[in-house]
């Protein structure tokens, strides 16, 4: 199935001119719609900078061609952007769920995440996807009139449930968040009604699976470049086995780099093209009219076919072992959360020590709302950042590699 070239607006897409608004009401400024609008919000915010310098799994010091958040988020972009057009969907509004949905990442990636999970365990907990709604609500300060980026409701719903539902319609949580909502997410619920019940709409759920396919494929070549498996390793793995099959069979004697980007290319491709097959289907079989439809059908309408999702399964299901749990990962990981767990504990007990304006408001014997700030100003570093600070004030600091 060919997925190039864009298709008439779906019945089913968002509409930017039918926006449920922005918190604090603005005029429009045509002709850049309201999800336009958002996308270059996020693009100029300093979150979306410090991408730059975060880890996606191997840290800065590892090598230069390995991805950052920054490369992970444009990648994802591509393909939501791809996604979306050849579904007739809003494609800025794509683009602006796929730009902002690491922004809540903190330093050294999800190792990092973990380790401020656990700092806060008396204190609501730390959820990356919970900070990015935080990062675009209250950190960003730009705008005289508002904290935040005032994002149009759209894509704040996005953020807060593009991998589905967080409560039943009793707003008790669900699924990984059964045990309770992460902070932000209740601190937002508070101000803006984001329907946290139901699906998101169709363009935060082709970012969702966006994110999916660029994370599985670019890892894979990740993995691959920093020697952790070798091609061979891939040959009776799905989908990938296949791809590399059909390279060799038509170059034979291809050098293995390119071997590599001809396979990862297809697979790409392959992943794409099923997205759309299978959304396509879905939008015939369930009759959705509108993206109201979309969030009241009680499942996804994006998604991958059965038989492509078990294949896409079993290349996280490889990666895991190969990459994520590898010796040589695990090791720098697990330094590295020692160096968040040791600024954490810093700040909570020298809030001082933070940068002024991390401290403007701020009453240090109000322990929860301390211990948030210090969280906050973690996330934000950069894993550069992050290091520094912590030679600042310990004797020792790891050498990540």
């Amino acid at each position: 199935m060919a997925v190039s070239g864009a298709r008439p607006m779906a019945a089913y897409a968002s509409d930017a001119a039918g926006s449920r608004g922005r918190l604090f009401p603005e005029a429009d400024m045509p002709p850049r719609s309201a999800f336009r609008r958002d996308c270059d919000r996020i693009i100029h915010s300093t979150a979306f900078r410090r991408l730059k310098h975060k880890t996606q799994v191997f840290v800065f010091n590892e090598g230069d061609h390995f991805r950052t958040r920054l490369t992970h988020t444009l990648e994802v972009v591509q393909v939501a952007r791809s996604i979306a057009r050849a579904l007739g969907l809003d494609e800025d509004l794509a683009e602006a769920l796929a730009l902002a949905h690491d922004l809540g990442h903190p330093p050294f990636a999800h190792a990092g995440e973990r380790a401020l999970d656990a700092c806060l365990k008396d204190h609501g907990g730390f959820d990356h996807n919970a900070q990015s709604l935080r990062v675009v609500t209250r950190i960003e300060r730009r705008y005289a009139d508002f904290d935040g980026l005032n994002l149009t409701w759209e894509t704040l719903e996005g953020i807060a449930k593009h991998n589905g539902p967080l409560t039943g319609r009793e707003g008790r949580g669900i699924g990984r968040y059964a045990g309770g909502l992460p902070h932000a997410i209740r601190a937002h619920s508070g101000l803006q009604d984001l329907e946290l019940w139901s699906h998101a709409g169709p363009e935060a759920q082709v970012a969702a699976l966006a994110d999916d396919i660029a994370y599985d494929v670019h890892d894979l070549d990740d993995g691959l470049r920093a020697r952790l498996f070798t091609v061979d390793d891939l040959a009776g793995l799905p989908l990938v086995g296949a791809a590399l099959a059909e390279v060799r069979g038509r170059y034979p004697g291809l050098d293995v780099p390119r071997t590599v980007n001809e396979v990862m290319r297809r697979l790409i491709t392959r992943l794409i093209e099923d997205v759309v097959g299978e959304t396509s289907n879905r939008v015939s079989a369930s009759g959705v009219a509108c993206a109201a439809d979309v969030r009241a059908l009680g499942r996804p309408l994006v998604a991958f076919s059965d038989a492509v999702r078990e294949e896409e399964k079993a290349i996280k299901g490889f990666l895991f072992p190969h990459m994520y749990r590898h010796p040589r990962v695990v090791r720098i990981m697990g330094d590295a959360q020692g160096v968040i767990r040791d600024l954490f504990a810093h700040f909570t007990a020298q809030p001082w020590d933070m940068p002024p304006s991390w401290q403007d408001d701020l009453d240090f014997s109000d322990t929860p709302r301390l211990t948030r700030r210090v969280a906050d100003y973690i996330a934000g570093m950069t894993d550069r950042y992050a290091l520094d600070q912590h030679a600042r004030f310990f004797d020792s600091t790891p050498d990540l590699r």
